[in-house]
């Protein structure tokens, strides 16, 4: 009676009467049609899918490789991409729970090249850690326990660094300077702030959902993986073509700017102040509690005739500070 492989596998079979086949025919059909199946192409399918016009496909994220490399080459700098997670978000009481830091290549006209390097660490801090933020970060006290940041191992790594980049940098460079002071002497930039995702086509400019619209998906809030998503979004092709991300984000950061301090503002124009873009401080960072904004330096003269015409209504001269990438985003 016929092998029950072979009946398996003859799928062409006529109809007719069932002969028997020596053992090693079966052994070579089944080899036959097992080196003929293929994987399935998950890219080739996820492009069909996309063709037809119903369908977005995310694909997960893959970082790039790290190159090991020697100093950069001519008209090459490096860029330092940092994430922290913390226990809350004021940075005189809160502290650092993970530090994450991705290093890459890039040259004036705002190429990305190569990562370089990658810094991941935990960090148990001298205050709890609540549930909310473990549901946040996915980082359990029991994590950290008996964890420290090597210290000197992250000073050599933003040592070499032209920029320090933060998808919030007003938050994270506060916790990074509290960590070290050679995060103090470095220019910073924002890719949350800096770049105005809006007028490229998105319509928000949270991490999660600028790579979501560059087509990614990732493990997001463990902060090395939050630093390689920001890089590729950073280099990706805008929607609208030209210059990727990273571009505008060089000529943003090394714009000077000018801080304008609003001292003794009149307390019922506030809300015209807040509607003109101004910020309020509120004195505890040992900076003037007072209403500001930061503005480019050609504009200095039409916010200074604002101020006198519709704030004040009398001549003044108010604090102004010049501020540039390594002034910016510092707490005080």
């Amino acid at each position: 009676m016929r092998g029950q492989a072979d009946l398996f596998f003859d799928y062409d079979a006529p109809p007719g009467p069932i002969e028997t086949r020596p053992a090693d025919e079966i052994v070579i059909k089944v080899r036959q049609r097992s080196e003929s199946f293929k994987a399935p192409d998950h890219e080739t399918a996820a492009r069909m899918l996309e063709a037809t016009g119903d369908y977005r496909v995310l694909r997960r994220l893959q970082p790039r490789p790290i190159v090991v490399s020697g100093a950069p080459r001519q008209g090459e700098k490096i860029g330092v991409i940092v994430d922290t997670e913390t226990t809350g978000l004021d940075h005189t009481r809160d502290e650092v729970i993970e530090l994450g830091m991705v290093a890459f290549l890039y040259d004036e006209e705002g190429r990305i090249g190569d990562v370089i390097g990658t810094f991941n660490g935990l960090r148990e801090p001298g205050v709890s850690i609540s549930p909310e933020i473990t549901r946040l970060t996915g980082i359990t006290p029991e994590m950290v326990a008996g964890q420290a940041l090597d210290l000197a191992a992250v000073e050599r790594f933003i040592d070499a660094a032209d920029l320090i980049i933060a998808h919030n940098a007003r938050f994270d460079r506060p916790f990074c300077e509290r960590l070290s002071r050679s995060f103090q002497v470095k220019a910073w930039a924002c890719s949350h702030s800096e770049i105005a995702w809006s007028g490229f086509g998105f319509e928000g400019s949270k991490l999660g959902y600028l790579l979501t619209q560059c087509g990614w998906f990732h493990q997001g809030h463990r902060a090395v993986e939050d630093c390689h998503a920001l890089l590729e979004v950073l280099a990706s092709p805008l929607p609208s073509g030209g210059q990727a991300p990273f571009g505008h984000l060089l000529v943003s950061a090394r714009k000077a700017l000018v801080r304008i301090w609003a001292e003794g503002s009149p307390f019922d124009m506030k809300d015209e102040l807040k509607k003109r873009g101004y910020r309020w401080n509120d004195g505890r960072d040992g900076r003037p509690k007072a209403w500001f904004i930061e503005i480019a330096e050609d504009l200095y003269e039409a916010e200074l005739r604002f101020l006198r015409q519709e704030i004040y209504r009398r001549e003044v001269e108010p604090f102004t500070q010049q501020i540039t990438a390594f002034e910016r985003f510092r707490a005080a």
